[in-house]
């Protein structure tokens, strides 16, 4: 009776210990549960956050900044699928110092006019293509300020024409094949320099050509007088004989 009481004694201290270590365990389970949704809550709210700053800030405006020119170009795309127009890029200013973009002007893909040189031409032997520029003034102006912050300086809201929705704007490249603008103007510059340099080249090529030529000319210039004057001695052989 006794070793079965003890049995019994040790039985209920491991039930016990089995139930504390299990209530331990669903403790911890269920603390590991609440921050997984705490940080889960977080995050959302965080991004709920940068959702409502990307609604608030749905068209640029004069002092918004960028931290590159790509960036800027990026949302004057996005601002302008959104709309309905498509993006151009335009004309941009260089500082003197090192010649670098300081300057930079995006702008609808309407602006100016098609040149008359290419509306009148006389040879066409197909038919012109549609008129694309309508003289439209939107546009977008980003200057470089210290810091390295690219600043939005002029900005022009109104289009001349009207604008389409987004389902009819062609469709984009994918950004893998476009070039940054960093790499648009080193590729510039690499291709100026090779142009220079080949401008050179044919200049020395020419310069070599043109002393060849100098000489054969000289050349043949000698060899016809050389033939004149023989000439002239034959003509004066025959009326000396005929005189004879």
């Amino acid at each position: 009776m006794e070793s079965k009481f003890v049995q019994r004694l040790d039985l209920d201290e491991s039930c016990k210990g089995l139930h504390e270590e299990t209530f331990n365990e669903s403790e911890t389970t269920q603390h590991d549960l609440s921050k997984n949704l705490e940080s889960c809550t977080a995050e959302s709210d965080s991004m709920e956050e940068e959702y409502s700053e990307d609604l608030e800030v749905s068209e640029p405006y004069v002092g918004m900044e960028f931290k590159s020119r790509d960036d800027a170009r990026e949302f004057y795309v996005s601002y302008g699928r959104r709309t309905g127009f498509t993006v151009r890029i335009h004309h941009n200013r260089r500082s003197r110092i090192n010649e670098e973009v300081i300057s930079q002007d995006f702008v609808c893909s309407k602006e100016g006019f098609r040149a008359k040189k290419y509306i009148e031409r006389k040879d066409r032997v197909l038919p012109p293509p549609p008129i694309t520029r309508e003289g439209c003034r939107a546009m977008i102006r980003v200057t470089l300020r210290d810091g390295g912050k690219w600043v939005v300086t002029k900005f022009m809201r109104d289009h001349s024409h009207k604008l389409m929705s987004p389902n009819e704007l062609p469709w984009r490249r994918s950004d893998k094949i476009l070039l940054t603008e960093d790499e648009k103007d080193k590729k510039i510059r690499e291709l100026t320099i090779e142009l220079y340099n080949e401008k050179r080249r044919c200049e020395r090529r020419c310069a070599a050509y043109q002393e060849q030529l100098q000489m054969v000319l000289k050349d043949i210039e000698t060899h016809t007088e050389k033939l004149s004057r023989r000439v002239q001695d034959v003509v004066q052989s025959i009326k000396e004989i005929e005189e004879e």
